[in-house]
């Protein structure tokens, strides 16, 4: 029996990394799934009356084993995968699809449930209670536990069919990044490129034995060149190769895939009686419905096209009176906006990033919550890790308690996909009156250090840190007593005010005195740099605003309709960005085939997510504002009402005991200069 089928004899019950081999996962799921239907059987089968403990609690403390082996592998599947790990995952999702549709499908159980739902009436139950009661039995009815049997094999079939589907969708971008390389010779081709960014593209030529210098599709590599570098061919050939990722026509092509997901999602969803996948969705978060975020969107899109298009002539006009550019390419986009803003502003990332040394803004992250929610963060060496890369943390109160082990893993790597998210190993929740405490994590892809610099992060990495730590804040500052009800488990339409109410600290003198400081003179950003900041906050906020509206009209697509006539990804994806394309579009490019938030992450019909929680969070950092940013009251209203209550209550009523009042969403249009 492998460590994974054990109890961790590791300090804090952590992770026992070391100690796991990818040998091990295998054998390790199949026996956890086992013990995990002993436990289920034992519920369904139990011959006194269905109650609210014996039923539903019973079913909520369940397969904890294999949820943590699914955490631990999963989470290496994303932050440090290698072609075995790949291979096991393509295994392994069936097995915990099909233990997935033997829960929701067994009748037995499912009995228990609607007994217990149906006579809820009668209970004395808390409100966390009822929220249970209500979640679990909407996970069977939703999922096809009223299904007549062939129509609930049909749905094991579709199931199956989809977790392999995503998987694979997720391979082929990160073989396709890692596949790319472009090695210049010449310096001249460099022109530009600040020196930190050379010095990297140099650097990372050496570690693959090559002569010269060398960019990728990696952020910290792949936007300094579309930002900086001068030669627009150069800038052409790297953005044609970014975007046509999923989308030559080979081995890692994509299009395939994408009809099939967005199919069997729309197949799964009229078996249960939905009309669309969205349909499906919504039903389960804040917006409700497809009509409601088709509202929701093109309301925004009403008022920010007129700002976006406004800003995309300026654009034009300025890239043609520099550089005589006759028509605007999508590969001129970041470079001309980095030298329009210099002009307005004054104000480039390469001034800013000596203020934003890594090790300084995670000290600026920690201190915050420390002023706003008592939180204290010491690194430990103590506990195993999965690449050495990573940093690890015991968080506790000002009594001493432990909160959480918080782990934060910051440089790209073969094995690790792009982008930024937070996750955790382990969750928390109270059970038999001990209280766990959640282990939480955060990945991101900043610049590595070179020979001569630590590393300095830009203005916008500094956001996504506190972005991702505001999520970390959620997972660690939980506090339900049930697991599936505990930190992130949320709405997904909520779940991003936590991330980007943290955001708005950044543009603060106050926050930003606390760590913005130059990492050669450990001078304090000085005020005329946080002025910049503040004023070039707004820069193309219609232009931002027009593309994030894009991916969500994309996204709903995809999923508010029957997808079963699209036959061309490409012409279907053109369609959806009609009213929101400003650039003339690119024949080789594909959004649909690596975008990875709907076809492989859990976002599908979610996109929209994060402008409604932009609507939440400028409402709530403007009560912050009203009261001081660091003032405690407002803090700890949000602490007890948000950040600890997880999904107990519907995000609403939380939100409203927070704020005093539904959001307005004149925050949010303020905020980006919009009206």
């Amino acid at each position: 029996m492998s460590v994974l089928n054990q109890k961790f004899s590791t300090s804090y019950n952590t992770a026992p990394f070391s100690k796991i081999n990818n040998e091990d996962f295998l054998p390790a799921f199949k026996l956890a799934i086992e013990k995990a239907r002993k436990e289920i059987d034992k519920i369904a089968n139990n011959t006194e009356i269905a109650t609210f403990k014996n039923t539903i609690e019973a079913l909520d403390y369940s397969g904890q084993e294999l949820d943590r082996i699914s955490s631990i592998f999963f989470n290496l599947n994303s932050a440090e995968t290698n072609d075995e790990i790949q291979k096991i995952a393509q295994e392994v999702s069936p097995l915990l699809s099909e233990f997935g549709n033997d829960i929701t499908l067994n009748e037995t159980l499912f009995k228990r449930i609607k007994s217990v739902y149906n006579s809820k009436d009668t209970l004395t139950l808390t409100e966390e209670q009822k929220t249970l009661l209500d979640k679990r039995y909407k996970s069977f009815s939703r999922n096809g536990a009223n299904l007549l049997e062939d129509k609930k094999e049909q749905l094991r079939s579709i199931d199956k069919q989809s977790s392999k589907l995503k998987l694979k969708f997720g391979e082929n971008i990160l073989a396709e990044t890692n596949k790319f390389e472009m090695l210049i010779a010449n310096e001249n081709d460099l022109s530009g490129l600040p020196e930190g960014a050379k010095e990297a593209a140099k650097q990372l030529a050496e570690s693959k034995n090559k002569e010269g210098w060398m960019i990728t599709l990696d952020y910290p590599s792949y936007i300094p060149f579309m930002t900086y570098a001068d030669n627009r061919e150069l800038r052409k050939e790297l953005s044609l190769a970014f975007g046509s990722k999923g989308f030559k026509n080979d081995e890692l092509d994509n299009q395939d895939i994408v009809l099939k997901i967005a199919n069997l999602r729309h197949q799964r969803a009229q078996l249960l009686g939905y009309d669309t996948h969205a349909d499906f969705v919504l039903e389960e978060r804040m917006a409700k419905s497809p009509q409601n975020v088709d509202k929701f969107l093109n309301e925004l899109l009403e008022k920010a096209k007129p700002a976006a298009e406004k800003e995309f002539k300026n654009l034009q006009e300025f890239a043609k009176e520099l550089d005589g550019i006759e028509e605007l390419q999508k590969w001129d986009s970041a470079y001309y906006a980095e030298k329009l803003k210099q002009k307005l502003f004054s104000l480039d990332d390469e001034q800013l990033k000596p203020y934003f040394k890594l090790e300084n803004v995670i000290d600026g992250a920690f201190t915050v919550a420390n002023k706003l929610f008592d939180l204290n963060f010491e690194e430990i060496d103590t506990i195993d890790k999965y690449h050495e890369d990573v940093l690890t943390y015991k968080v506790t109160n000002n009594d001493g308690d432990l909160i959480s082990i918080f782990y934060a893993d910051f440089f790209p790597r073969a094995g690790k996909r792009n982008g930024a998210w937070m996750t955790s190993f382990k969750s928390q929740y109270v059970e038999n009156g001990n209280q766990e405490r959640p282990h939480v994590s955060i990945v991101c892809n900043f610049t590595k250090p070179t020979k001569s610099k630590p590393s300095l992060l830009t203005f916008n990495e500094v956001t996504t840190l506190f972005h991702e730590f505001g999520h970390a804040l959620h997972g660690m500052l939980a506090n339900t007593t049930y697991p599936s009800l505990s930190g992130t488990s949320v709405f997904w339409d909520f779940v991003e005010l936590p991330s980007q109410v943290m955001e708005n600290w950044c543009y603060e003198k106050e926050a930003l005195e606390l760590f913005a400081r130059h990492y050669e003179t450990n001078e304090v950003i000085p005020m005329e740099l946080i002025d910049k900041i503040k004023a070039s906050a707004t820069f193309h906020e219609g232009m931002q605003t027009l593309r994030q509206l894009s991916f969500g009209l994309l996204d709903m697509s995809w999923h508010g309709q029957d997808p079963s006539n699209i036959t061309n990804v490409k012409e279907q994806e053109t369609k959806a960005f009609g009213a929101t394309q400003l650039y003339p579009g690119v024949k080789d490019n594909c959004m649909s085939t690596a975008f990875a938030h709907i076809f492989q992450g859990g976002y599908s019909s979610g996109y929209y997510s994060y402008k409604w929680a932009e609507v939440l969070d400028a409402d709530a950092f403007e009560y912050f504002k009203e009261h001081g940013i660091f003032n405690k009251d407002i803090a700890t209203k949000f602490k007890d009402n948000v950040l600890s209550k997880g999904g107990t209550e519907d995000p609403m009523t939380l939100y409203k005991r927070f704020r005093g009042q539904k959001p307005k969403p004149e925050a949010l249009l303020r905020r980006a200069g919009l009206i």
